[in-house]
């Protein structure tokens, strides 16, 4: 077992969410435009991880034990749920269109991004546990779409508290899930591949619902369409990439 390069990797997976903090620290302008392109990033990275990556790792899962038939309506129910999950929370605490309602899109993103992280935490420490070389591909497939999850959650923080230090703070709790995850993992766990399908079907909900109907109306209200449109596809290519080298 190599449990110290297991936690090494699990806390580097997460800690590179604060990358994408840091690129927004870095950035000297801080306009409107940066805040649209931001966001439509992030919602693309978000909405094709879940549609590409968090599905059909939901769907593998669940073909260990069922048929991929079977495995696939199993996959697509929790689906649902998290989605209903992340309507209820919207339901709950309803957009305003206003500078508030960025500060509620940074929590509920964290939020949904942390409980992604947990199992991408357990995955990465059992996984490297057992086999290093694949435990570092795993790594660094893990941190290139963590950055953009850091974007997504410090830009509408900062716009709304312009604050350097609240906004890392925030991705900072998230980006320690990671190693949290690792945490469980060596203190509880043996995971099962039902575990991990329920759990990757439920945060791809969450984040389809969260890009969809948080993220993409809080940048087309603005009307600027081909900031919109360009960061929203480079996001795609974000994924493309992350998916075909990893």
């Amino acid at each position: 077992m190599n449990t110290t390069i297991a936690f090494v990797l699990s806390s580097l997976a997460g800690l590179s969410t604060l990358i994408g903090s840091f690129i927004i620290f870095l950035s000297k302008k801080k306009s409107l435009n940066f805040l649209i392109g931001g966001i439509s990033f992030a919602s693309s990275v978000m909405l094709f991880l879940s549609l590409f990556d968090l599905i059909p790792e939901s769907i593998h899962f669940f073909k260990y034990t069922y048929t991929s038939f079977i495995s696939i309506i199993i996959s697509l129910i929790f689906l649902c749920i998290g989605m209903c999950i992340s309507l209820i929370v919207d339901k709950l605490f309803p957009n305003t269109f206003n500078e508030k309602s960025l500060y509620k899109l940074g929590l509920i993103t964290m939020i949904g991004i942390m409980i992604h992280n947990i199992p991408e935490g357990i995955a990465t420490f059992i996984t490297t546990s057992e086999n290093i070389k694949l435990g570092l591909s795993i790594t660094i497939a893990i941190a290139m779409h963590n950055i953009p999850e850091g974007i997504s959650i410090s830009l509408p923080i900062y716009y709304y508290s312009r604050s350097y230090k609240k906004s890392f703070f925030y991705t900072f709790i998230c980006a320690i899930s990671e190693p949290f995850g690792a945490l469980i993992a060596y203190l509880f766990l043996k995971p099962s591949y039902h575990t991990f399908g329920i759990i990757y079907s439920l945060i791809a909900g969450i984040m389809i619902h969260i890009s969809i109907y948080e993220l993409l109306p809080e940048v087309t209200k603005y009307k600027r369409h081909r900031i919109t449109y360009i960061f929203y596809a480079l996001g795609i290519i974000l994924v493309l990439i992350n998916l075909l080298l990893f």
